[in-house]
This record gives C-alpha cells, sequence and structure tokens, in this order.
C-alpha cells in the first residue's frame, strides 16, 4: 500500500513538475512539418521516457558523481563550484532562453515572417525529435531528484515515468492543437518558455553556489514560477478583452 501512495503522489509531482517540458514539447514540434508534428512529439517523448529512465538507474547509483564539484571558478567577479548537475541545468536554461528569443523576434518581424515559416516547415522530423529528447533530459534531473525525496524504490519510480510520459503524448497533442488553433497565445507560450529559461539558470546557478561580487544567485521557487505564469495568463486575457472592447468601439464610431 505505501509504494501505491508513493507511485500516485509520483505521478501527481512529474505532472505538477512537467508543465514547462510539455510547453517546450508543444513548441518545438510545430517546427517539423504539419503531417509530422504527431510522430515527433510521439518519437521524442517515447525515446525521452527511455532514457530517463536510463538516467534514473544511473542516478541511483552515482549519485555522489553528479553531484561532486568539477571545477571551481574563484575570482574578485565570479564564484562558482560547477557539478554535472548544475552544468547541464544552465546550458538548458541558456537554450531555452535562446529558442524563445529567437521565436519572438521572428514573430515580430514582418519581412522575415514567410521565410520564418519556411524555415519552420524545412526542419527536419530527427532534428526535433533530437531537441525535445535533449531538453527533456534537462528537464529530468529536478524531477528525478524530487521524486528521489518520496522513495527510492526503482519499479515505482519507472512505472511513475512511464505513466507521465503517457500523459504527456496525450496532453502534448492537445497543448499543440490548442495553440494551431489559437495562434496568438504562441506569443504567451513564449514568454512563459522565456520564465522556464530564467527558472533553469536560476536554479543551475544555485548549484552550483554561482555568485556574482558576492551575492547568491538564488533559485527562483516553484510557487513563484506558478505565480508569475498566473500573471501572464491574466495580462494576455484582460488585453485581449481590453483589445476587442477597442474594435468594438472603432466600428461604431465608422459606422456613426
Amino acid at each position: 500500500m505505501e509504494h501505491i501512495i508513493d507511485l500516485l503522489m509520483l505521478i501527481l509531482l512529474q505532472a505538477v513538475l512537467g508543465f514547462d517540458n510539455l510547453l517546450y514539447i508543444s513548441l518545438e514540434s510545430k517546427r517539423a512539418p504539419l503531417e509530422k508534428q504527431k510522430a515527433v512529439r510521439i518519437w521524442g517523448i517515447g525515446l525521452a521516457v527511455v532514457l530517463r529512465i536510463g538516467l534514473l538507474f544511473l542516478l541511483l547509483k552515482m549519485m555522489h558523481s553528479f553531484q561532486s564539484t568539477w571545477f571551481k571558478l574563484d575570482t574578485n567577479f565570479v564564484y562558482a563550484e560547477v557539478n554535472f548537475a548544475s552544468l547541464i541545468t544552465l546550458i538548458g536554461g541558456v537554450f531555452i532562453i535562446y529558442t524563445a528569443v529567437k521565436e519572438i523576434i521572428h514573430m515580430l518581424s514582418y519581412e522575415e515572417a514567410h521565410a520564418h515559416d519556411q524555415e519552420r516547415k524545412q526542419a527536419s522530423m530527427a532534428k526535433v525529435v533530437a531537441l525535445i529528447v535533449m531538453m527533456n533530459l534537462v528537464f529530468s534531473f529536478d524531477s528525478i531528484l524530487s521524486a528521489m525525496a518520496i522513495t527510492k524504490v526503482a519499479w515505482v519510480m519507472t512505472i511513475a515515468i512511464v505513466i507521465s510520459g503517457i500523459l504527456m503524448i496525450v496532453m502534448a497533442d492537445k497543448v499543440s492543437s490548442f495553440l494551431q488553433k489559437n495562434r496568438l497565445y504562441e506569443v504567451l507560450g513564449l514568454f512563459i518558455l522565456f520564465i522556464v529559461g530564467v527558472l533553469l539558470i536560476s536554479e543551475g546557478g544555485h548549484k552550483a553556489h554561482l555568485s556574482f561580487f558576492g551575492y547568491p544567485v538564488e533559485a527562483m521557487s516553484k510557487t513563484t514560477f506558478y505565480f508569475v505564469i498566473a500573471v501572464l495568463v491574466l495580462i494576455d486575457i484582460i488585453q485581449g478583452r481590453y483589445q476587442k472592447k477597442l474594435m468594438a468601439e472603432k466600428k461604431r464610431l465608422l459606422k456613426g
């Protein structure tokens, strides 16, 4: 009975921690041709689940190696004790911010809009799947370490990873379909992705004991993260309704 309760808690934990990963998968899969996007999500998440299980067993056996310091930076400006987990998290955060900013710039550039659409269509299935798998592994570190705080029973964590992977495939299709029908929400999604990158960088910096001029980098809490997301969604809803109101008033004045 204890293992069943742990399993249910892990599935719930994976669902909560997997939101940012789900959003990235939904946005990244749109770079593939339309007819291949569903297959990209299935292959990307499926391969990531297999590799995540491998990572789980690797972490169970080599936890000390992943958490031990690889190298130190100690200058008048910067201090850091970098290990494998912190390095991967930092690189993942930088890559996600780069991706979000690049997509936002392309969306705002009218001249490049058509070229950007063509670029999306030309992105190979293998490339998109590889990016989804890579970023899924980046997100895996925190979720697995959090899972190990609940239980260290390997089969319980393995089942939780498989179930969360299946749920992610189902939800990724729904999120992608929603974004396809509501293109304006892509902007909101990209800004949320930007915040996800900031979250990862703050977590990676905290794990590496990174500090600048003696001021340490603090990890953004999940509570703060979800509060920022809620504010962004609220702003988007209010702005959308206000824009509709202005357009209605403009039509009324033109008719009058």
